[in-house]
């Protein structure tokens, strides 16, 4: 409407001089025709304000289902630093299980100066509205999300991983999905640089103090279910090239874990790696960091334990893997005292209400 405004000036204007035998009518039908413009653009901005007050509130009202009052976030930490923290979805899911709705909430809650976005393939692509679930209606309270579309052919662009992407047979592999999420992290590490996490971690603290950073799973085993680096680092630029020079993809782990692990020790030049060691600008965290329950001990989380003994197992960690390839159909009590249950409800207590709500429900006896 406002482009229109000069045009209808122009006319005014013409108007006044074509006639000026008719001045007195020529001025009605100005004024007239001021009148109808202003109208015109007065509730077309009146109704966009009262659009967007509608929208604010929409979102409260939504809101106040999981949360009494704003967010809370966890004080302290570092202040904001440059870097996103990432979370990536290759499959069409777009159902988020309680899992992970509790990593991104806790990541959300720990990082309130840093934009968390969570990319998932399923997602349709372009600026339309996020599906009807409720996960997607819980983390869309924290102002620090976005969930975006994954574009896999746009962010393999340009990297060594585009060939790989491009050659359609990869995709009857049998673990062509890990190995897609492995290819996922670090091309976002080399373009963007940040922290990527895996869905089935929790986090307990701040994690942006961690720089070119990854951690030791077990001994003399680097995961990648953590990453952290600067963009364009030299590291994830050689860990892209033996993606594709020394591909298997028959072997476990062989894209992920073990191509960390090879590339470490040729980055370090040596055969063991040492539990929290620095070498050429990278850190290898030791295990306690991020894998303080190793994956032979997975049903350790579902275990009760003391907030006493919970609090000298954590006490050096940032964040908790929770192994889901090997947990995920263990049953969590999540009113118990089970390891799993404490870190939902401390960590991200938005998902532990709404998990507690389903389970009353689902309890309750049919009438």
């Amino acid at each position: 409407m406002e482009a229109r405004l000069p045009r209808m000036s122009n006319y005014l204007q013409k108007l006044t001089t074509v006639l000026p035998s008719h001045r007195p009518g020529a001025l009605f039908i100005l004024i007239i025709s001021f009148l109808l413009v202003a109208s015109v653009v007065f509730h077309q901005r009146t109704g966009k304000d009262a659009e967007g007050q509608l929208y604010g509130l929409s979102i409260q009202n939504r809101c106040k289902q999981f949360f009494a009052s704003p967010p809370h976030t966890i004080a302290g930490g570092p202040p904001p630093s440059p870097g996103d923290v990432f979370f990536v979805e290759t499959s069409e899911r777009i159902n988020p299980s309680y899992l992970f709705t509790c990593s991104v909430e806790s990541a959300a809650r720990a990082h309130p100066g840093t934009r968390v976005v969570v990319l998932m393939k399923g997602l349709a692509k372009g600026n339309v509205s996020l599906p009807s679930h409720w996960a997607f209606s819980l983390l869309s309270c924290f102002p620090n999300m976005e969930i975006r579309h994954l574009d896999l052919a746009e962010l393999f662009s340009g990297t060594p991983l585009a060939k790989w992407y491009s050659q359609p047979e990869h995709q009857k592999e049998p673990y062509f999905l890990p190995i897609l999420s492995d290819a996922c992290r670090i091309a976002i590490m080399w373009k963007f640089g940040g922290i990527y996490l895996d869905t089935d971690f929790i986090v307990l603290k701040n994690l942006k103090n961690l720089t070119n950073a990854l951690g030791i799973e077990s001994q003399n085993v680097l995961n990648g279910a953590f990453l952290s680096f600067k963009p364009n680092h030299e590291f994830i630029e050689i860990c892209m090239q033996d993606f594709v020079d020394n591909y298997k993809s028959w072997i476990w782990g062989h894209q992920g874990p073990q191509l960390l692990t090879r590339v470490f020790k040729k980055w370090c030049s040596i055969s063991n790696i040492q539990s929290g060691m620095i070498c050429e600008g990278v850190s290898a965290l030791p295990p306690d960091a991020l894998y303080p329950i190793p994956w032979q001990d997975w049903k350790k989380l579902f275990e009760a334990i003391s907030s006493s003994e919970l609090h000298n197992l954590l006490k050096n960690t940032y964040a908790v893997h929770v192994w889901n390839k090997l947990s995920h159909d263990a049953r969590l009590e999540i009113t118990s005292q089970a390891l799993l249950a404490q870190l939902y409800s401390q960590f991200c207590p938005a998902t532990s209400a709404q998990m507690k709500k389903d389970f009353e429900e689902q309890s309750r006896p049919v009438m």
